[in-house]
């Protein structure tokens, strides 16, 4: 097995197939999100870093969530990028692996800060007496070290699962980076425990956190309907319809991709997916979490005077 695999070195990542001058106009479109991107969740995490009224618990899982999105882009991006304006989109098997393994890491990691947020939300509006006490900083710790570990330790099992396969039939992966299901595709050998592998993970991390979240706010809901004050009631679902946004947009295209059955049409719908999924997503987060957020606002005001005297 070790012998075929050596038959590839490098892969070609395909990306889409568009004239010179799309590609042209498309780079500099995604290099102003991708920096964009960088710089809004930099500038989260920074601002959640320096002022002590953001150290709570939300804050703290969202700094977590900014790390992830500035990984994640960093990860694929940039080979996107130099593919849309040069002739060579080889990488080598080496450097395929190891973003892959990143991707899924951080992806996977993803979900699981998503969940730990939600019920970070559920006990502050179902519980707001017990918060300080059940949303302790030695629980959150434990939330977030818990999903990084169990996120990676998934991510290892599946590029071991993948390096065993011998790729003999072609080195042409059909997407703008190397995703785990159009690299299986290459190989000459049966990639059933691959798969069985990539659905079980999707039940552990779609499916469950899902129907938890899904649990959570269904509680949060029926608790902010029993709230008496019409500007407590708009806080907390102005709060959790942000997290929602979110979740809704995340979880969404990872279902499409890992649980829907395949089609003739499908990777190019993918392809689709994963560029809003690298581009939009780390964009659309801070967006959503932070800059319309009263007191991460404040907190940049403060931010800013200090700079300035």
């Amino acid at each position: 097995m070790g012998g075929n695999r050596s038959w590839i070195t490098e892969f070609l990542l395909l990306g889409f197939q568009l004239s010179s001058e799309t590609e042209v106009l498309l780079f500099w479109v995604l290099s102003l999100l991708y920096t964009f991107s960088l710089l809004a969740n930099g500038m989260i995490f920074v601002l959640i870093s320096l002022d002590q009224r953001l150290h709570t618990p939300m804050y703290f899982f969202l700094a977590h969530l900014a790390i992830i999105d500035i990984s994640y882009a960093s990860n694929n991006v940039p080979k996107m990028l130099a593919n849309l304006v040069t002739q060579n989109r080889a990488i080598s098997f080496v450097s395929c692996i190891m973003k892959t393994f990143l991707y899924l890491g951080l992806a996977t990691t993803e979900c699981l800060i998503l969940m730990a947020m939600s019920y970070d939300r559920y006990v502050a509006i179902c519980h707001p007496l017990q918060y300080t006490v059940i949303m302790s900083w030695t629980v959150c710790t434990v939330l977030a070290t818990k999903s990084w570990l169990c996120a990676f330790v998934l991510a290892l099992i599946h590029v071991l699962l993948l390096q065993r396969l011998p790729f003999c039939r072609s080195h042409e992966v059909n997407h703008l980076f190397c995703e785990l299901l159009s690299v299986l595709k290459l190989a000459c050998a049966n990639t059933w425990l691959n798969k069985v592998a990539i659905f079980g993970a999707s039940i552990f991390v779609l499916v469950g956190p899902l129907c938890l979240m899904l649990v959570s706010y269904i509680h949060i809901l029926w608790a902010i309907l029993m709230i008496h004050s019409g500007q407590g009631r708009r806080k907390a679902f102005s709060t959790c319809s942000s997290h929602l946004c979110v979740v809704g947009l995340y979880f969404g295209i990872a279902t499409v991709v890992y649980m829907v059955p395949d089609s003739s049409q499908r990777e190019e719908k993918e392809k689709i997916l994963s560029l809003f999924h690298s581009f939009f997503n780390p964009m659309l987060n801070p967006l959503i979490y932070s800059l319309r957020n009263a007191q991460v606002k404040d907190a940049l005001c403060r931010v800013l005077q200090v700079r300035s005297k």
